[in-house]
């Protein structure tokens, strides 16, 4: 492949940030000086190095994101913050977008990635891929909803969901906080759910995709790349 597509694909930003690597920075194929992007290389039996330091290629990259409120789940907005501006500019790799989507005021996990065909499966109807949040309720959240969201809510615009496991951590005071797995990504599903229910949340964190959970170290707004372990999970669904 070309040297400047290597580049970008290995996280040196777009291919005009990569133009400024190849002009400002000594990027070397088998220890030999180039500054053409169209250089032909191959990862498998050429040397990249930039300023002495091994270039990893990957084809794709997959990022974990606790994203906070207030981002939006996209790729460009003119007039938001989205997950992608979180990025520092070496992370921006070319095609990268959310899988799937968060509502602007939830938080919680996002998995940012290259790959189509995994967020094809992850998104996927038919594979009814697991999400659990945690969310704070307005109202007490009662035994009789737990019941309703194992039989299947019906939201108010006469929607029927499919069955949702719901767990009361507490209900007192006029509050709840609780613990739901959906298996179905409907646009504001967890709201509506509860709506249906005659109770409103007002707080809402996704903390599991599938097999795979938040890294509790990654404060919010903070992201890393996925490990192998973490892949091989997705990559199972």
């Amino acid at each position: 492949m070309r040297l400047d597509k290597l580049l970008a694909h290995a996280g040196f930003g777009t291919r005009k940030d990569v133009k400024q690597v190849l002009k400002k920075r000594k990027v070397c194929v088998d220890q030999k000086h180039i500054r053409d992007g169209a250089c032909q290389v191959s990862p498998e039996s050429n040397e990249v190095t930039v300023d002495g330091e091994p270039v990893l290629f990957t084809e794709h990259v997959y990022i974990m994101l606790n994203k906070p409120q207030g981002v939006l789940s996209a790729t460009e907005d003119k007039v938001g913050k989205t997950v992608i501006d979180l990025l520092s500019e070496g992370d921006k790799r070319k095609g990268i977008f959310p899988v799937g989507r968060l509502d602007k005021d939830t938080e919680g996990l996002l998995i940012l990635t290259t790959d189509g065909q995994m967020a094809h499966e992850l998104l996927s109807p038919k594979k009814h891929v697991a999400k659990v949040y945690f969310a704070r309720i307005l109202g007490e959240v009662t035994k009789d909803d737990v019941a309703t969201f194992e039989k299947g809510v019906t939201f108010l615009d006469g929607y029927h969901a499919l069955p949702a496991k719901l767990d009361i951590i507490s209900a007192q005071n006029g509050q709840s906080t609780i613990r739901v797995k959906v298996v179905e990504g409907k646009f504001h599903q967890v709201k509506k759910m509860f709506e249906a229910v005659g109770k409103k949340v007002i707080y809402l964190k996704r903390e599991r995709m599938g097999e795979l959970v938040l890294d509790s170290n990654l404060e919010l707004g903070e992201y890393r790349l996925l490990s192998e372990k973490e892949l091989a999970l997705l990559r199972g669904i």
